[in-house]
């Protein structure tokens, strides 16, 4: 394989484990992908709003807006992990390996590529859920609490 291919496989483990921080968009586009720096942005600000919640406690409303971010950031990786590793070797090398003969060998799928994918699936749908879940249940405890004070 030469320099230039890009590997499925690769691409599916870093968008699994370094999703949240872009790592598989730079590794298939480059530093320059502005897309893969949002990555690391909404990671930190998802990071933000824990240690918010861990000083202030779960009252903290701003934290109920910032943690979803770590949860999407994480869950758009796994969703790339998800495309990548169910794409088949022909678009994958005429997406990522321009050039390459359709059939190259980094556009396969081994058993890394199916681990990978399960591991997406597993943690993307934990981290979509979790962070919804606290999102919207603050959200309607933050919308009861204040219709209590109305009503009072």
């Amino acid at each position: 394989m030469s320099r230039r291919n890009k590997s499925k496989t690769v691409a599916a483990w870093l968008a699994t484990v370094g999703g949240s921080m872009g790592l598989h968009r730079f590794y298939l586009r480059g530093w320059g992908d502005w897309i893969g720096w949002l990555h690391p942005i909404a990671a930190a600000l998802g990071w933000w709003g824990v240690e918010r919640v861990q000083l202030y406690g779960q009252d903290d409303q701003l934290s109920w807006l910032l943690i979803p971010f770590l949860g999407g950031s994480i869950a758009a990786g796994c969703l790339a992990a998800i495309v990548y590793a169910l794409s088949d070797r022909q678009k994958w090398n005429a997406w990522f390996n321009p050039g390459a003969d359709l059939e190259a060998p980094a556009g396969g799928t081994s058993w890394l590529t199916i681990g990978a994918l399960i591991l997406a699936l597993l943690l993307g749908t934990i981290a979509f859920m979790g962070s919804l879940a606290f999102g919207v249940q603050h959200y309607f405890e933050y919308q009861i609490e204040e219709a209590r004070k109305i009503s009072q």
